[in-house]
């Protein structure tokens, strides 16, 4: 349970009983970090917007799993183990490759970037959401032009941007509230990345 209170879905009625049935899993399973913000729905909406927009739209370019990558490493470096379980699942899921996934997982808890078994632009990305993690004044021009160097775009570093900042959010929310993955589906995320509006969790 989390440290606020929170308004179970049978009980929710009007606005966040429409958000709840938008942001519900296959079998009505609402995940407890949209859950936590029952008592101000309208926070639940702008933080599922984001979600939704940030890691699971079509205009992206990068593949999801490298942004569910991006947000399992920010994730584990901010100590946020909800966090990173739920996108470590989703990150499997995605790649479909379960050794290859288990050997990225081992190289973040090793904090250990040369032995992710990925490409130079991708690992490159995860050096720059380390420091921009960890230590985001310090960062300058030339973590950006590491990334161009790397062969990423200009839109692609706002996409990869976009997630470290988003996961800095929603590791608070978590951390901040005490949020559990206790009754949670693992693994399960927005999969119509055509429609902003579709929430729905698959």
């Amino acid at each position: 349970m989390p440290w606020i209170e929170t308004v179970p879905f049978e009980e929710a009625t009007g606005k966040l009983r429409k958000l709840y049935d938008r942001v519900a899993g296959p079998e009505g399973n609402v995940d407890n970090i949209m859950m936590v913000h029952g008592l101000r729905p309208h926070s639940m909406e702008g933080h599922m917007a984001l979600y939704k927009n940030v890691l699971h739209h079509t205009g992206n370019t990068l593949p999801k799993w490298v942004l569910e990558m991006l947000g399992v490493w920010v994730s584990a470096l901010n100590g946020c183990a909800y966090c990173v379980e739920h996108h470590f699942a989703g990150l499997t899921r995605l790649m479909q490759d379960d050794d290859r996934a288990a050997a990225i997982r081992a190289a973040i808890e090793a904090r250990d970037v040369e032995a992710l078994p990925v490409r130079e632009a991708e690992r490159a990305a995860m050096v720059y959401a380390h420091k921009l993690t960890e230590r985001p004044a310090a960062m300058e021009i030339n973590d950006v032009w590491a990334l161009k160097d790397a062969g990423l775009s200009d839109g692609e570093i706002l996409e990869i941007n976009q997630v470290v900042a988003y996961f800095a959010y929603a590791n608070r929310t978590v951390l901040g509230l005490g949020c559990s993955t206790e009754g949670d589906v693992l693994g399960l995320s927005p999969g119509n990345s055509e429609d902003p509006q579709d929430w729905g969790h698959r």
